[in-house]
């Protein structure tokens, strides 16, 4: 597994993702159509210099995207990944590389209540829980990372391993 630039081609694999049923019933995130998510990504995104994005790849394909984003004065990570990756490891080791990329510490996340995999994701990267927040009708675990991820034995391999 690797983390890589984000090129044009993988945005509409991301959009995909976006649309997942799953997804959207585990994230509470409503998804954008076309248009809309390719100018989010144009602007928001990949226009926007504050911004760090990577795209996840297993075995050289993408399986999704990890970004960085500042929220006020808050800095907010959030990741979405294909469903045919999910359960075997790739998220952990994602995260874990791309937090020894982006530096900025304190980082916040705030997954919905209910995406238990999401949550045990970030506290196993080091995240902990710091309170809730509500987002529409939902209620989002609000976690934190307070300091730098120890350098643990993930490798930035191109396969997913065990």
């Amino acid at each position: 597994m690797r983390l890589r630039d984000v090129e044009e081609a993988d945005l509409s694999l991301f959009h995909e993702h976006e649309h997942d049923p799953e997804t959207v019933r585990r994230s509470k995130f409503t998804p954008r159509e076309r248009g809309a998510f390719m100018s989010h990504w144009a602007t928001r995104v990949l226009g926007d210099p504050t911004v760090f994005v990577q795209t996840v790849t297993v075995d050289g394909a993408p399986a999704g995207n990890v970004v960085a984003w500042w929220e006020q004065d808050r800095r907010f990570i959030g990741y979405v990944f294909g469903r045919e990756f999910w359960g075997r490891g790739v998220g952990t080791k994602a995260l874990t590389l791309f937090l020894r990329r982006e530096k900025a510490r304190p980082l916040y996340a705030d997954p919905f209540g209910g995406n238990a995999g999401s949550v045990r994701l970030l506290e196993r990267c080091g995240f902990r829980r710091a309170g809730t927040v509500t987002h529409g009708e939902n209620e989002h675990i609000m976690l934190v990372l307070d300091e730098s991820v120890p350098d643990e034995s993930v490798q930035d391999e191109d396969h997913a391993g065990g």
